[in-house]
């Protein structure tokens, strides 16, 4: 251990929350490599987790935020995409985000964990197992030490053993899994836009997004663990299987039905492609179902932390979250009202409920090109995995109707379900589906995978620095565009697996064939005099793999039995 003298330079927030010092007794920073009581690389020796830890010196036992990566080396964390760094003797230096800068001076620790083959840690990709090895040691239940190898134990006698587990994309979907695990001294998780089921986040109902090639955590092993985990792999890619069947080892990675009971804060984007909002939607009805301490955050940016949307009010809303769950602190942070929501770029609202209670209404295509409440004729596509739904909208390899101007604003708000009824004449086929909004405004920058956000060239600070850890960060405001379309939900299926997602079948060529499935959730707002457009296509281009095979397929889509319902509202605000 190192034990520092104290923060060498401090820097008062400008986010109108009261600043504070660092602790008279100034901070401790060392790493813990903690075991996990698994040898994944089979070399022999028990698998070690390197848990980087920043807390206060003095003032007694501490709760602990704690985030579980695989990114601190390879890739950084945050909208600048800070890594970790190490003092020459190795003492833990620069922590990415602002975590350590802003809680460690107001009571907690921060712990920041190397998912398991990653960066200082042995062992393979087993992110939950890595984070839960984590809060064993804050609770005493495990081993660690002060060495990769060997060294002397290390014990976390200065931690009360809450944890709140916090982290975006793959460590929110860390935290969701540890909860689910139920493990104890978990209080609390933080996920943001993380994953709840990997199933889906995959596989579209039965079509692989991509290449078993694509699917592991290869890129984030340190150099030792890319060969020693190969076999690792192996078994993890078999156990996947490549057929895109939900199978044994998907219902064990499926955290939706089993939520946990910690309480969650959760933030999610309606305009996120890397982890489309059917995510956070399944997971939310999840926690109410489970009577589970809820909270969310729902912007219409893309794979965005709520820190570059609105800083003050995240870090705010965050601090009271951990001092309720972490600390006991009895402020009603809980019993406020439950959504942030933003409605248009830097709109925000605060609503009771999501989704709204709407009502439901279906709509179906005619081979005229018009969408309305009855269907008729059929439509043909030839699949061409070269264009994606952007494309559709355009009337490129995709059937598209349109509905005529609506009279007056309408909310849809929820999780679309499709019905597609439909035949190929080869014996597999993809399906691609998507809803469109058609009418010019002025919208966040998220389609192709953009954030909607930009970094300025401005900074603000959020707590206290040091020499080699910032507390400044770059602004941000919001990319905004103007369009004359946007895809507010899309969602993709293999028609073989029509009857169950346990097991797809070869299609008869020329057979009819209905499948239902949902959309991307959504809470958008149809301005009057749009019009509301429905895509019917084959493979996405924009959602799968260029390198998985061209089924070479051609689409006859049964428009009198092809529906989508929605559920509308009248607009709030």
């Amino acid at each position: 251990m190192r034990l520092l003298l104290g923060f060498l330079a401090a820097l008062i927030t400008t986010s109108g929350l009261t600043p504070v010092a660092a602790a008279a007794g100034g901070t401790v920073r060392e790493t813990a490599w903690v075991e996990t009581g698994t040898d994944h690389d089979r070399d022999g020796k028990p698998d070690r987790v390197a848990a980087d830890v920043v807390r206060p010196a003095t003032g007694g036992r501490v709760p602990v935020i704690l985030d579980v990566s695989p990114y601190y080396a390879c890739c950084g964390r945050g909208n600048e995409s800070q890594k970790k760094t190490y003092a020459p003797d190795g003492t833990p230096e620069q922590f990415p985000l602002f975590y350590d800068n802003y809680f460690v001076p107001r009571g907690y620790a921060v712990v920041l964990a190397d998912v398991g083959g990653t960066n200082r840690s042995s062992g393979c990709f087993d992110d939950v197992g890595s984070g839960n090895a984590v809060v064993d040691w804050l609770n005493g239940r495990a081993k660690a030490f002060d060495a990769p190898e060997g060294g002397r134990p290390v014990r976390a006698d200065w931690a009360t053993g809450d944890v709140g587990a916090i982290g975006k994309s793959q460590d929110g979907a860390t935290a969701i899994g540890m909860a689910a695990s139920g493990i104890a001294g978990l209080k609390t998780v933080v996920p943001i836009e993380g994953v709840a089921d990997n199933y889906s986040q995959l596989i579209a109902n039965g079509a692989p997004l991509a290449t078993p090639e694509h699917t592991g955590s290869a890129f984030t092993y340190n150099e030792r663990a890319s060969e020693l985990c190969e076999p690792f792999e192996a078994e993890l890619k078999a156990r996947m299987g490549t057929n895109g069947d939900y199978n044994a080892y998907w219902r064990s990675v499926n955290y939706v039905p089993r939520p946990g009971r910690a309480s969650v804060l959760v933030a999610q984007g309606f305009g996120d492609g890397a982890v489309a909002p059917n995510q956070f939607a399944a997971y939310w009805d999840a926690l109410g179902r489970a009577g589970v301490p809820r909270k969310a955050w729902l912007s219409q940016a893309g794979h965005v932390d709520p820190f570059d949307l609105q800083r003050a009010r995240w870090i705010e809303t965050l601090g009271r979250w951990f001092d309720r769950w972490l600390k006991g602190v009895r402020n009603g942070v809980e019993d406020e009202l439950a959504v942030h929501l933003e409605t248009a770029p830097g709109r925000w609202t605060d609503v009771r409920v999501w989704p709204p209670a709407t009502a439901p209404v279906t709509v179906r295509g005619s081979a005229d090109g018009t969408l309305g409440l009855r269907g008729s004729g059929t439509a043909t596509v030839a699949d061409d995995p070269a264009v994606g739904r952007e494309d559709w909208a355009a009337g490129v390899s995709a059937a598209r109707f349109t509905g005529a101007p609506l009279p007056s604003a309408v909310r849809i708000a929820g999780s679309p379900s499709v019905t597609v009824t439909a035949s190929s004449d080869k014996t597999a086929a993809r399906l691609g589906v998507a809803l469109v909004d058609y009418g010019p405004a002025e919208v966040r920058n998220t389609a192709n995978y953009g954030s909607g956000i930009k970094n300025l060239t401005t900074t603000s600070c959020w707590g206290v620095s040091r020499p080699g850890d910032s507390a400044c960060f770059l602004d941000t405001a919001a990319d905004v565009v103007h369009v004359d379309h946007r895809i507010v939900a899309y969602g993709s299926a293999d028609l073989g697996h029509h009857a169950t997602l346990r097991h797809g079948e070869p299609l008869v060529p020329g057979r009819m064939y209905s499948m239902t499935f949902t959309l991307t959730a959504l809470d958008h707002v149809v301005p009057a005099g749009h019009r509301l457009g429905l895509l019917l296509g084959g493979t996405d281009g924009l959602l799968f793999d260029p390198d998985l095979p061209v089924l070479g397929d051609t689409l006859t889509f049964d428009l009198a039995r092809t529906s989508l319902t929605l559920g509308l509202t009248k607009p709030e605000h």
